[in-house]
């Protein structure tokens, strides 16, 4: 089943409701921030507009630099994970590439959102060994699904 290219009806409500809770169970165990943002379509390279989405949601004002971009564009059939440059620094570019062939393993198989389940946890996983929990950490970024037409 080919799914719609509407940023906004891309998921179900309980598709949406299950990846808002991948994320806030990822976040639970850091301070890091995980977002996910779907976009219709990208005229510029991937690249660019993750950056360019990176900074119109502020993800860059995250105080340890540990916030994660997930971007979906849809018409296009890409997408590509973006961390700012404390995460980054941390893991390097192997781990993103690790990440975003599991991701794509299980969009082959059409497990869209498991998936997405299963990138979310393992950026968590990582994120909670660089930045974990402490108390008094607070939810810098919404956990709700971002999307732009």
């Amino acid at each position: 089943m080919r799914r719609p290219t509407n940023p906004k009806t891309f998921l179900t409500p309980q598709e949406s409701a299950q990846l808002a809770e991948a994320i806030e169970q990822a976040e639970g165990r850091t301070s890091g921030e995980i977002k996910v943002v779907f976009v219709r379509h990208c005229w510029t390279d991937i690249r660019a507009k993750a950056f360019q989405m990176f900074k119109k949601l502020n993800l860059d004002k995250t105080e340890q630099k540990n916030c994660v971009l997930i971007l979906l564009v849809l018409t296009n059939r890409e997408f590509l994970i973006y961390g700012d440059q404390g995460i980054h620094e941390k893991v390097g570019q192997d781990f993103w590439d690790d990440v975003r062939d599991l991701m794509h393993a299980r969009f082959k198989e059409g497990k869209f959102v498991e998936g997405l389940c299963a990138g979310i946890e393992r950026i968590g996983e990582k994120l909670a060994v660089f930045f974990p929990y402490k108390a008094g950490d607070r939810d810098e970024i919404s956990d709700e699904i971002a999307h732009e037409d």
